[in-house]
């Protein structure tokens, strides 16, 4: 919501007494956890208030500490909904239910992503402040003494086994509480929380106190009741678990060696990425083996279960890389999946190939082979043997390369919309006080050489109404014109009585067509066209020439840095028609293309490409009605 720079922010305004007072009652209300003599804390005296629009302009206001500091703020037009900083958290942690989420995590928190459901993989908590109770789960541990609902304010904050990391976000519940319980069993996907503001976001900056460091976390006592089988169960998904090792042993202290190790920060790599590289090549060939066993039962399990009789027989080669290969375990390439995953394969392990591998899957009953000429098929597969069914899910090195191959293709479709923006040819249009307007500016105090945007206009106009007291105190939608001799002379047209009252719109279409009218061509890469006078679109239209055949006529392009030549040879190519260029009628200095046929999608749909914005863009079919885009 805040990971761009605010738009349209307002100056600051102390708040009255009777305002601060019923602020303090709202948020009381809004937070019965609250004790009412910490309400004076959170909302002091001298507080301000402050108007914003995010950077998708949804309209907001801010509640700023004598300091400067955001405390609360509400997003959207007329909501009530008071929403506490991670200024105000850091003060008061138990103000809001919390989730929390490992330290991976956090930096795409604070970058802009939404907190996602981890889907088995990663270890999310969810609490309410005042007495966790853990419940063990057979992926996860969930603390929880309350149901959270869709749309409810939560913070969300780093995951320590032993304590309670300060909030580092806040947003809203985008699935209650039991959907995230019940995500082993339903393979439950998506967001978890709607992240509206984080820490060191937009919202933060505006803050003096932006430099300060996140508080330590805060001791769970709660946590002494972890059951001896949360300690003991290692981290979701491990290597342990899915090749049905032994878990690995706590030490002496009651801590695992993973735990021993200080928390990730956003700030800092983990001993986690930089060893990832070397985890899967310390895999003795028994590991190897065991994982490509995993791999085997999660397709039996999970792809092959429930396939008609007639999928089979599936060729050995087709069987390896099509179903094991991708289901072996992610966890044996380590917690990020960085490692090589072609050192997990059936070289390294003790049966030295697929063939010998595939017979000891045969000999204890998962699948059934059948030989012919030295070539081996899979004729059947067992999903109700009793490792099929003890088989624990997992994420597979198919489902990383299924994300790594979602991330490339997002990462090239923003490479080539950044392209596509590159190339696009940016117009915009300018006023420049002229005639009658040039008094009213001077007026204005402004410079009447200068080129200035509608918007400039608009305010230019509004504060020269507001300092004059020009607006009606009769009806506020109109201004008294004639009150004004500068204002009346920038209004007046020609041969036409100024008028006593004009409304505010209509004040502004006139003095803005009553100055001269400039316009500004820019690409990146090029230099920046300026010209005085309105822009003409580029003209596409479809006329009937030499008896009854149609053809596509294109001016007006120039303008816009293309060729006619290079138009020519393009259209005949992508139309499979035949194009000439000639002078247009009375205009020496134009050329007009000419492509056989009714193109206009054609010729549109090359003219964006070439960057020209589709709204400078004029069609027409005349053999048809006038057809506009």
């Amino acid at each position: 919501m805040f990971k761009k720079p605010l738009a349209e922010l307002k100056t600051s305004a102390p708040l009255r007494g009777s305002d601060r007072r019923k602020l303090r009652q709202r948020v009381l209300q809004s937070y019965p956890n609250l004790p009412p003599e910490e309400g004076d804390a959170l909302v002091p005296d001298g507080l301000q208030s402050q108007k914003f629009s995010t950077h998708i302009d949804d309209p907001g206001v801010a509640y700023l500490s004598p300091d400067g500091d955001p405390l609360w703020f509400t997003i959207g037009k007329g909501s009530e909904d008071l929403i506490p900083t991670v200024y105000t958290l850091w003060k008061r942690p138990d103000l809001l239910p919390f989730l929390s989420t490992p330290a991976p995590v956090v930096p795409k928190l604070i970058g802009g992503a939404d907190l996602m459901i981890p889907g088995g993989t990663s270890s999310l908590s969810l609490s309410s402040c005042h007495s966790p109770l853990h419940v063990p789960l057979s992926k996860k541990v969930i603390q929880h003494s309350s149901t959270l609902v869709p749309d409810q304010v939560v913070s969300v904050t780093q995951y320590y086994r032993d304590a309670i990391g300060p909030p580092l976000a806040v947003g809203r519940m985008a699935a209650s509480s039991d959907t995230l319980r019940s995500e082993e069993e339903e393979d439950v996907k998506g967001k978890a929380v709607y992240i509206l503001h984080t820490w060191k976001d937009a919202l933060w900056e505006m803050g003096p106190s932006k430099k300060a460091d996140p508080p330590a976390p805060i001791e769970n006592k709660s946590s002494e009741a972890e059951t001896p089988d949360e300690r003991q169960n290692g981290s979701p998904g491990s290597l342990e678990e899915i090749a049905g090792a032994p878990p690995a042993q706590p030490s002496p202290d009651g801590t695992s060696a993973q735990d021993a190790q200080p928390p990730a920060t956003a700030d800092a790599p983990t001993d986690a990425d930089e060893s990832a590289e070397s985890k899967a090549t310390s895999l003795s060939p028994e590991d190897v083996s065991a994982c490509l066993r995993a791999a085997v039962l999660h397709t039996i399990g999970m792809r092959l279960a429930n396939v008609p009789p007639s999928t089979f027989p599936i060729p050995a080669s087709t069987f390896w890389s099509s179903h094991v290969l991708p289901a072996r375990p992610a966890a044996a390439l380590g917690p990020n999946g960085l490692a090589d995953a072609s050192w997990i394969d059936v070289k390294h392990s003790t049966h030295k190939n697929v063939k010998s591998f595939l017979k000891a899957c045969a000999k204890e009953g998962l699948i059934k082979l059948k030989e012919t000429k030295g070539d081996v098929v899979i004729t059947a597969v067992s999903p109700q043997h009793p490792a099929v069914l003890a088989m624990r899910r997992h994420r597979t090195i198919g489902d990383l390369e299924a994300k790594a191959k979602k991330a490339g293709d997002r990462e090239q479709k923003e490479k080539e919309a950044e392209e596509k923006r590159k190339s696009e040819i940016r117009v915009s249009e300018f006023w420049k006080p002229f005639g009658t307007t040039v008094p009213f500016f001077v007026a204005a105090e402004k410079d009447t050489s200068e080129l200035y945007t509608i918007t400039e206009i608009k305010d230019i106009v509004n504060n020269y109404i507001s300092s004059r007291s020009l607006v009606n105190a009769n009806d506020p939608q109109y201004i008294n014109v004639d009150s004004d001799q500068f204002l009346a002379g920038a209004v007046s047209v020609k041969g036409q009585d100024t008028p006593e009252f004009l409304k505010r719109d209509e004040v502004l279409k006139r003095i803005r067509a009553h100055m001269q009218t400039w316009h500004e061509i820019s690409v990146e890469g090029r230099d920046t066209i300026r010209k005085k006078g309105d822009l003409k679109p580029v003209s596409v239209v479809v006329k009937i020439r030499h008896g009854r055949k149609a053809c596509t006529l294109i001016t007006g392009y120039e303008t816009f840095g293309l060729q006619a030549d290079d138009l020519a040879e393009e259209l005949r190519k992508t139309c499979a028609s035949s194009t000439s260029v000639s002078p247009v009628h009375g205009k020496p200095n134009s050329l007009e293309v000419m492509v056989q046929g009714k193109q206009i999608k054609a010729v549109t749909d090359l003219l964006i490409s070439r960057g020209v914005p589709e709204r400078w863009i004029e069609a027409e079919d005349q053999t048809k009605g006038k057809k506009k885009k």
